[in-house]
């Protein structure tokens, strides 16, 4: 997704060392969400957007399954931007919050990765990467005409041996026992848009150029006018 408002595309400051730095220092845990890695010069519904996450654990028949979503933020119009069905981003005006500059309202786009140990086939992995445009949906995104999204799943509940020598048996959930799983998804790529949005900061990258973070505490304030927060 393209960074080129607030990072010095052309400079080339990434470097071998870089990228082997950061994959030495992997670890698991929780993960950092805001401004890091690739999220760093994203502009999410005009604040600051970058990397979100979020999951949840469906259950299926007798058998619980965790969908798991990673969002990278750039995209959308901020009179689009809706939390929990309220229309944020139209009481949030320039005065208060200044918008940064873009080619056009709403330009931008959004990569979005799906990931389960569900036992699932490769058809139904894209099912689930259809259902993620939900989610988005519900946040204000309605992939505008320069919008360049992705959409990404995978599954794991099949092991299949990379040099396997015999026929190999693998696994899958009826399609009819697949909508637990459609409810996960959309819930959790919600959820991570969100989280992108209130965990970036306010960043001054190239040539001084600013994209200001959702306030949080209008947000909250927001959101309790409208009795969603205690």
């Amino acid at each position: 997704t393209y960074d080129g408002w607030l990072n010095d595309i052309n400079g080339f400051h990434l470097t071998h060392d870089h990228v082997f730095a950061a994959l030495d220092s992997a670890t698991s845990g929780p993960i950092a969400e805001g401004n890091v890695g690739g999220g760093t010069g994203m502009i999410c519904h005009d604040f600051k957007g970058g990397i979100g996450t979020s999951s949840r654990v469906a259950t299926v028949g007798s058998e619980q399954y965790t969908v798991g979503a990673l969002v990278q933020a750039n995209y959308g119009d901020r009179r689009d931007l809706r939390v929990d069905g309220a229309p944020i981003g139209r009481k949030i005006s320039e005065a208060e919050v200044p918008l940064p500059w873009l080619p056009e309202p709403g330009s931008g786009s959004i990569i979005i990765v799906v990931a389960t140990d569900a036992p699932l086939l490769p058809y139904q992995c894209e099912r689930l990467a259809q259902r993620a445009t939900v989610g988005l949906g519900r946040v204000g995104g309605i992939g505008h005409n320069g919008s360049g999204d992705i959409f990404l799943a995978f599954a794991t509940g099949n092991h299949i041996p990379n040099q396997a020598q015999s026929p190999t048996d693998v696994s899958y959930l009826p399609n009819r026992m697949m909508n637990p799983l459609f409810y996960a998804t959309v819930e959790a790529v919600e959820e991570a848009i969100l989280n992108a949005l209130t965990a970036a900061e306010t960043l001054v990258g190239f040539q001084g150029r600013t994209a200001h973070a959702l306030p949080l505490d209008r947000l909250q304030a927001l959101l309790r006018g409208r009795r969603i927060l205690g």
